[in-house]
């Protein structure tokens, strides 16, 4: 069980309650689950979220392929169970081999990808073990995505950093129908 309940009406900060009705129209409900049942605690969190998500999924220049792939980097990185098994097997159902959707889960030597992979898989994890990116890295994944595809590469990672960030500190469960194995932490 997460942390803090799920929000309600009456729990919410009485100046985001319009946010509150904002959110749960959009999304159906009061979200329960995920980093959303988090945010959802300070709506306008959550609605400005929405739009960077929906920009980042939706509208990005970037491939399922290597959205799934950034986001399972940034999950695997941050040991966040919640968006790994979210995305493991869209990762794979966007066109990832399950040789390297598992290599990146047993944090093996990745082998045999192509380079938009590799170009992804190495921005991410140097950032996420050393804070910067170095200037070899950033000229692969530059000529890999240009300064758009880069830009919104750098911002899915982040976007999804900040939802793992969300997921960890609050102790967010794994859906019972989860699909995926714990991941090794």
């Amino acid at each position: 069980m997460a942390r803090v309940p799920t929000a309600t009406q009456d729990s919410i900060p009485s100046d985001q309650k319009t946010a509150f009705q904002e959110v749960v129209e959009q999304r159906g409900e009061v979200p329960a689950a995920g980093p959303a049942s988090i945010m959802i605690n300070v709506p306008e969190i959550a609605k400005r979220a929405g739009h960077l998500s929906d920009y980042l999924r939706k509208e990005s220049t970037l491939s399922s392929r290597i959205q799934e792939l950034a986001m399972l980097v940034t999950a695997r990185e941050l040991d966040c169970q919640y968006i790994w098994n979210a995305h493991a097997a869209a990762g794979r159902r966007a066109g990832l081999s399950d040789e390297t959707v598992d290599q990146l889960r047993e944090r093996r030597e990745l082998t045999a990808l192509a380079r938009d992979e590799a170009a992804v898989v190495t921005f991410g994890r140097e950032f996420f073990r050393t804070r910067r990116i170095s200037e070899p890295s950033f000229k692969a994944a530059m000529a890999q995505f240009g300064v758009r595809g880069l830009t919104e590469l750098t911002n899915l990672m982040g976007y999804y950093a900040m939802l793992a960030f969300n997921i960890n500190a609050f102790e967010v469960d794994l859906p019972a129908e989860r699909t995926e194995p714990v991941l090794p932490v």
